[in-house]
C-alpha cells in the first residue's frame, strides 16, 4: 500500500481546512525520549484561542480541558463559561486528550507527541515526541497513572507502563500489515479495550492492550471514534457518512443503527462522543450533528444545529448542558446542543 495516500483521520472533515496532508515517512523510526523544549517553542498566547478550532474536551475532576490547533490547550473551572489558556511545549496541533482523575492527564498530537499534566491542565511537559515520522498520534487512553496507550496514523501503537517516562512502541501486537490509520481507543465495561480506524478496521483487547485480536467488521469505511456504554460489553462504533453500528458482545456481531433527521437519513461523519453520568450517550459530527441516547445506544434523537458547523467532540458541562469543540473553537450549549442564546426560540 502507498505510504503517500490521504489519510483518513479521525475529524477528516473537520481536520480537511486545517491539516496539509502527511507525508511518506515510515514507522520504522526510533522510540526517543523527548527534550525539553527550546526557548520560545510554546503554544502562542492568544485572546481569541477559545474561538480557534478545538478538538477534543474532557473532564479533569470538575474542571474542563481542551486541545487543538497550534498547541492550545485551555481550561475552565466555571462549566466553559470562561477559559484560561496554559502555557504548552508545542506548538503542534493536538487531537486528542484524556485524564485519569482530577490531576494526571495526557494529550497527543503532531510529530507524534505526548504532552503530560499533574495539576489538573494548569502545566504541561513533553513526555515523547518522534519527529521521524512525520504523522500524528490521534487518541490516548489509560488505565491508571501507570498504564496508557496512544494511537495514530500508519498503524501507530505505543505504549507506556511508568507514567508517560517511557513510550514503547508496540504496533506489531495487532495484525495490521497495511498500516492503517488507527483512530480512536476505548475502554469496554467489563471487557477490554477496542480500536478502531481506516477502511473499517477494528481491533480489540480483552487484557487491556497486551494481545489484539483483528475483527472482521461491519463496514469498509473509515470510522472516526468507538465509544463503551454503561451496559457490559456493549459499545459503539461510528464514522463517515453517519456510519453508527452497535455491538453487544465486544465486537463479535454489529446491528447498524438507524439515523433519522428531519430531512431523511443522517448522512454527516460522526467524529465524537461521550458517556454522561446518568449512562446517556451524546455523538457530535460534521454538519452541526448532535445525536443522543438513553437506552445505550439502540435508538437516536437526531439534531442538526441551524449553524452546520463541524464538531469533533462533546462533553458535559456539569450544569445539565454540554460543552462542544470544533469548528469556532469550544461552545456551551442546550442539552440536545442548540446555542443557550437559542433557547426561547427552540433552536
Amino acid at each position: 500500500m502507498s505510504r503517500c495516500r490521504p489519510p483518513a483521520l479521525r475529524n477528516t472533515a473537520l481536520l480537511a481546512t486545517a491539516l496539509t496532508l502527511l507525508g511518506c515517512a515510515a514507522l520504522s523510526a526510533p522510540v526517543l525520549a523527548a527534550e525539553a523544549p527550546a526557548d520560545g517553542v510554546y503554544s502562542t498566547e492568544s485572546a481569541k484561542a477559545a474561538k480557534s478550532l478545538m478538538l477534543d474536551v474532557v473532564h479533569a475532576g470538575t474542571r474542563l480541558v481542551a486541545v487543538g490547533d497550534r498547541g492550545h490547550i485551555l481550561y475552565s473551572d466555571d462549566q466553559g463559561k470562561t477559559w484560561t489558556q496554559a502555557k504548552v511545549p508545542t506548538r503542534q496541533l493536538l487531537t486528542a486528550v484524556y485524564f485519569v482523575d482530577d490531576k494526571h492527564g495526557w494529550a497527543v498530537g503532531h510529530d507524534a507527541q505526548v504532552l503530560a499534566s499533574e495539576d489538573g491542565g494548569l502545566t504541561w511537559s513533553k513526555q515523547f515526541e518522534d519527529l521521524k515520522r512525520e504523522a500524528p498520534l490521534l487518541d490516548v487512553w489509560f488505565q491508571d497513572v501507570n498504564h496508557g496507550v496512544a494511537v495514530g496514523a500508519y498503524g501507530a501503537l505505543l505504549e507506556t507502563t511508568d507514567g508517560g517516562k517511557n513510550w514503547q512502541d508496540v504496533s506489531d501486537r495487532l495484525d495490521n500489515q497495511d498500516q492503517f490509520h488507527l483512530n480512536a481507543i476505548a475502554a469496554v465495561k467489563d471487557a477490554g479495550l477496542f480500536i478502531v480506524g481506516e477502511q473499517g478496521s477494528m481491533f480489540r483487547s480483552p487484557d487491556w492492550g497486551q494481545t489484539w485480536e483483528k475483527l472482521q467488521g461491519p463496514y469498509q469505511g473509515s470510522l472516526f471514534g468507538v465509544i463503551g456504554t454503561a451496559q457490559a460489553h456493549t459499545l459503539l462504533a461510528y464514522g463517515l457518512r453517519g456510519n453508527l453500528y452497535r455491538s453487544t458482545d465486544f465486537g463479535s456481531t454489529w446491528q447498524q443503527v438507524e439515523l433519522k433527521a428531519a430531512r431523511g437519513a443522517l448522512e454527516f461523519g460522526l467524529s465524537g462522543a461521550t458517556l454522561l453520568a446518568d449512562g446517556s450517550i451524546v455523538i457530535v459530527g460534521n454538519g452541526g450533528s448532535v445525536i443522543s441516547s438513553s437506552d445505550n445506544g439502540e435508538t437516536f434523537s437526531v439534531f442538526n444545529r441551524p449553524d452546520r458547523i463541524s464538531l469533533s467532540s462533546v462533553t458535559a458541562a456539569g450544569d445539565g448542558n454540554l460543552i462542544l469543540t470544533g469548528q469556532g473553537g469550544v461552545h456551551t450549549t442546550q442539552p440536545n446542543g442548540a446555542e443557550i442564546n437559542n433557547k426561547k426560540a427552540g433552536l
